[in-house]
């Protein structure tokens, strides 16, 4: 006999897709679901509901720090690459002074061996004229020799030319008359009447010498060669009627 039950259909499979656990096994009769059964149904709903939204959120998170740390990798690579660009120009450039060192080094060494060889061939060929000549270490000293004295002579010479420094001295004389009734100004002009060569007549005063006597104190300057004192004092003293006596007071070189 067939029994059609217009009862709604079960969800048993529904619930068994969701992975919800019955308390009671699977109708087989199509059985109306029990309030049970709807409340688990519900709540399996909603907290699969609630679930996906949190693992979106955690995806994100996680795709978030991921992109961060690749980002930051990143930017280490492009200083590391561009620190390595550098090193690699310092060493092209390094490179490229060595290089063109090398190469002044490699055209350039065949003149000072050049030069090496002209000195060592100079050389042997001194040695050589030394143990050859026999007497041209004779001729080379009166070379020097003659050398020599046309050097002194030439030195003499212009030696001669210049002028001679002339010896000078600065002499002070005191000149005595008789008494105080002498004639000063008689005597000082009698005794600047003495002319001679390389004599120069300076300034004169008055001293007091007592009892109202006075003494002509007077200066000159003469050339050692030419006039000395005994020479003036000799001249001086032919004056007898005015000058008693003359005496150097100081005698100085110039």
């Amino acid at each position: 006999m067939a029994v059609s039950l217009s009862s709604p259909p079960c969800l048993c499979p529904v619930l068994s897709s969701l992975s919800v656990s019955l308390s009671s096994p699977p109708c087989l009769f199509h059985c109306p679901p029990s309030p049970l059964h709807v409340n688990q149904v519900k709540s399996a709903l909603q907290g699969r509901g609630r679930s996906r939204p949190q693992k979106r959120q955690h995806r994100n998170s996680s795709s978030a720090s991921g992109d961060q740390e690749l980002v930051s990798r990143m930017k280490s690579l492009e200083l590391e690459n561009q620190g390595l660009h550098k090193v690699v120009e310092d060493l092209r450039a390094a490179l490229f002074k060595l290089e063109n060192r090398v190469r002044v080094l490699e055209r350039s060494p065949a003149v000072p061996c050049a030069k090496a060889v002209t000195v060592q061939s100079v050389k042997v060929e001194e040695d050589d004229d030394d143990d050859m000549d026999l007497f041209g270490s004779d001729e080379e000293d009166e070379e020097a020799e003659r050398l020599k004295e046309e050097r002194i002579a030439a030195y003499a010479a212009k030696k001669s030319k210049k002028p001679a420094l002339i010896a000078k001295s600065s002499i002070l004389l005191d000149v005595k008359p008789w008494d105080d009734e002498t004639d000063m100004s008689k005597l000082e002009e009698c005794v600047r009447s003495v002319v001679a060569d390389g004599l120069l007549w300076g300034q004169s005063k008055l001293v007091p010498v007592g009892y109202g006597i006075k003494k002509l104190q007077i200066g000159c300057v003469v050339e050692d060669d030419k006039v000395g004192t005994d020479l003036l004092e000799e001249e001086i003293t032919k004056f007898e009627d005015y000058v008693q006596s003359v005496d150097v007071a100081a005698f100085n070189k110039i």
